[in-house]
C-alpha cells in the first residue's frame, strides 16, 4: 500500500515525524511538527487536517473532543513469540486462532507467520496480575501444556474499552479511526472501521477541494459514521462478553471419560457463542447510512439488519451490491471516481442523456454503467441507481426527478463549514 501511495501525484509520506500542534483559520490549517531527534519545528499548511493518530490522539486533545463510554472492560496482554515445532506439537490441525480454556491462563493463541511466529493473548486478567516477557514463556507452557523453548520477542499490555468521541470535527480538523472510536478487538472490526472512515471522509474532502462537492458533504461525515461506529462497538462488546474464562468448568482437563464429555460440551458452547463473532458478514457489509442529508430515501422498507447474514441490497444508504459480469470483470471495476449511474435495461435512452446533461450542468462527475444481465438487474431492480464514490447507494428510482438530486448528494446545499452538527 505504501509503495502504491508513493506513485500517486500529490502524495508525500514522511516518517519519523512527531505532531506538535495545529491552528486553523477560515482558509487553512497550519500544522507544526518535528523530525525525530530534532528540536526545530516545521510547518505545513493544508486545506484540512485529519487526525488518524490512534487511541491516544493528540489531534483529539487539540480540538477538545472527549471520549465517552466505559474504559477498562478487561486487562489483557499480547505476546509475540517464536516457537519452532509448535504447529506440529498439538493434535488440532491448522487454524488462525486457538482457544485455551484453563484456570491458569484463559487465552487465545495462534500463528502469525510461516516462520514459526505466534501470538499469545491472555485475556481478562485479574487486577494485580502482571506478566513480564520472562513470565510469558512459562505462561505459554502452562496454558498450552506444550513444553518448548519459547522465545518471546514482543509484549504489550492493553485494556479493552468501549469509547466514542463526543465530536469528530472542529472546523477544518477531523478525527478518524481509533482517534474517535475504540472497542474490544473481537470480531476484527478495527481495520474495517478505520478504512471505511478514511473512504467516507476522503471522497468528501476530495470533492470539496476539486470544487464539485459542497461543504454540506463534510457535515455528513459524523451523521453517517457515528451511528455505524455505535452499532459496531455494540457488536464488539457483545463478542467480548464471552471469553475463555467464561467456559471454565471443574474437571475440564481431566484425562477421563467425563473430561472428554465436558470438553465436547464446552466446545459446542464456544462454537454457539462465537457464531456472532466469526460469521459477521452482515455487520461488515450490511450496515447502511440512514440519517444522512446526502442520501435520498425512496420510502421503501430497508433490509432487516442481521449482524451474521448479509443480504445485498440497492436500498439507499446500503453498500452497492457486487456482481461478477459475463466478461469476468467486477461490476465495481466499472464504477467511476465520482458518482456512477447504474441504468437498467428498461431505462429510456433519452432520460439517460438528460441525467448525463444534468451532471455536466451541476459539475458532478458521473460514470454511466448499463446493465446487461438478469443477475445484475435482480440486484438493481430500479431503472436508475446512483452510487457514490464510496460505493454506497445515494438514490434510486424509476424516473429521474431532476438535477436537484445530484445537487443534494454532492452536498451543494446549505452547510455549517466550521462547526459539527
Amino acid at each position: 500500500m505504501r509503495k502504491h501511495a508513493q506513485t500517486l501525484p500529490g502524495i508525500d509520506i514522511r516518517f519519523n515525524c512527531e505532531f506538535v500542534s495545529a491552528s486553523q483559520d477560515a482558509d487553512y490549517v497550519t500544522t507544526r511538527y518535528r523530525r525525530h531527534g530534532e528540536n526545530d519545528e516545521l510547518c505545513l499548511d493544508s486545506d484540512y487536517l485529519v487526525g488518524a493518530d490512534g487511541a491516544r490522539s493528540a489531534v483529539r486533545t487539540l480540538i477538545g473532543a472527549r471520549m465517552e463510554g466505559e474504559y477498562g472492560l478487561s486487562r489483557n496482554y499480547n505476546f509475540v513469540f517464536h516457537a519452532p515445532g509448535l504447529a506440529e506439537a498439538h493434535p488440532h490441525g491448522p487454524a488462525i486462532m486457538y482457544w485455551q480454556v484453563n484456570a491458569d491462563y484463559p487465552s487465545l493463541i495462534g500463528p502469525m507467520d510461516a516462520d514459526d511466529t505466534w501470538f499469545f493473548m491472555p485475556t481478562r486478567l485479574p487486577d494485580g496480575v502482571t506478566l513480564s516477557r520472562t513470565d510469558a514463556a512459562e505462561a505459554i507452557r502452562s496454558a498450552s501444556g506444550i513444553d518448548l523453548p519459547y522465545q518471546v520477542v514482543h509484549s504489550d499490555e492493553w485494556v479493552a474499552s468501549q469509547l466514542i468521541a463526543d465530536k469528530y470535527r472542529d472546523g477544518r480538523i477531523f478525527l478518524a479511526g481509533d482517534a474517535c472510536h475504540l472497542h474490544p478487538p473481537f470480531g476484527g472490526y478495527g481495520m474495517n472501521m478505520g478504512i471505511a472512515d478514511g473512504v467516507d471522509l476522503g471522497w468528501k474532502l476530495a470533492a470539496v477541494i476539486q470544487g464539485w462537492g459542497g461543504a454540506a458533504l463534510l457535515d455528513s461525515y459524523v451523521r453517517e459514521r457515528r451511528p455505524t461506529h455505535e452499532y459496531v462497538i455494540a457488536e464488539a462488546v457483545a463478542n467480548h462478553s464471552a471469553l475463555a474464562d467464561n467456559f471454565l468448568q471443574k474437571g475440564l482437563d481431566a484425562d477421563t471419560e467425563e473430561g472428554v464429555r465436558l470438553r465436547e460440551e464446552v466446545g459446542q458452547r464456544i462454537a454457539k457463542a462465537k457464531v456472532r463473532e466469526f460469521h459477521n458478514l452482515g455487520c461488515v457489509l450490511g450496515y447502511r447510512y440512514e440519517d444522512s442529508p446526502i442520501i435520498v430515501s425512496d420510502d421503501s422498507v430497508p433490509p432487516t439488519r442481521d449482524s451474521n447474514v448479509y443480504v445485498p441490497s440497492s436500498h439507499p444508504g446500503c453498500v452497492a451490491p457486487h456482481a461478477w459480469l459475463e466478461d469476468g470483470s467486477s461490476l465495481y471495476d466499472h464504477f467511476g471516481p465520482g458518482f456512477t449511474l447504474v441504468a437498467g435495461r428498461t431505462a429510456d435512452p433519452s432520460e439517460v442523456k438528460r441525467i448525463v446533461a444534468d451532471s455536466q450542468a451541476s459539475d458532478v462527475p458521473l460514470q454511466l454503467v448499463e446493465i446487461s444481465s438478469d443477475a445484475v438487474e435482480a440486484l438493481y431492480p430500479c431503472r436508475f441507481t446512483l452510487i457514490r464514490p464510496d460505493q454506497h447507494v445515494a438514490w434510486r428510482g424509476n424516473k429521474w426527478p431532476g438535477a436537484s438530486i445530484l445537487q443534494q448528494v454532492a452536498g451543494q446545499g446549505a452547510a455549517t463549514m466550521t462547526t459539527e452538527e
